[in-house]
């Protein structure tokens, strides 16, 4: 909380970034700080599973929120398909299925921000293990801005994510109770067993330490954290 709290306070040009999975206990977080004013933002990739659809819609009814949804260029995604077809990303990798679908609608949405605020955890994988509260976003600043990332749920476990969630009864996606603790696009998501590490459900035919779609490649990387005054 005390990490919402500080950029909320420090940044005017700050969103969340939504999943549709059980980062929504950001925007639980983040309702008892702003009220109804809570700026959230999620991608919509053409290829989420029908539960999400319906528990983001879940979301936006329960805390009065309007919920932006970002869509990825029409043109992109049907030449993507038209030359290497739907599933393109069993074969090649999922990289540049994400480029397309998620990528550059993010993209586009920072241009407009500050700061964004992940659902981000150190225990969620292999790339997230060092994960900060507080960093600069590298792969998304540039020369002219830089944007600051804040994951306030860096620290947190699993086990800290759902006790929130029964707690304060917030919503929650479906699929979770599906053996999904971590939920993407319908063809990349799958369920996993009790021992299983949470995002090996993610990507599952590509290495653990490849498992970021490229929202937070600087996990793949020593991250920095902010150390000047933004």
């Amino acid at each position: 909380m005390k990490v919402l709290e500080d950029a909320f306070a420090r940044f005017d040009r700050i969103a969340i970034s939504f999943s549709g999975a059980e980062d929504v206990v950001l925007i639980d977080m983040a309702s008892s700080i702003l009220g109804k004013d809570v700026p959230v933002f999620t991608l919509d990739t053409g290829r989420l599973h029908p539960e999400t659809y319906r528990f983001i819609e879940t979301v936006r009814e329960r805390y009065g929120i309007a919920v932006e949804v970002r869509f990825p260029d029409a043109t992109a995604v049907g030449e993507l398909v038209r030359h290497k077809g739907l599933f393109s990303f069993y074969r090649d990798g999922h990289q540049e299925c994400c480029a397309v679908r998620k990528i550059q609608p993010l993209r586009e949405k920072l241009a407009g921000l500050h700061a964004w605020v992940t659902g981000q955890r150190r225990d969620q994988g292999v790339t997230r293990t060092a994960l900060p509260t507080e960093q600069v976003d590298t792969a998304f600043s540039t020369p002219e801005r830089t944007l600051v990332k804040f994951n306030p749920l860096a620290e947190w476990t699993r086990a800290d994510v759902w006790s929130y969630i029964h707690e304060h009864d917030v919503p929650y996606n479906p699929l979770h109770d599906q053996g999904m603790p971590s939920i993407g696009c319908q063809p990349c998501t799958r369920a996993i067993g009790p021992n299983d590490s949470e995002r090996d459900g993610r990507w599952w035919w590509e290495n653990a330490d490849h498992k970021e779609c490229g929202l937070h490649s600087q996990n793949v990387i020593p991250v920095k954290p902010v150390t000047a005054d933004l």
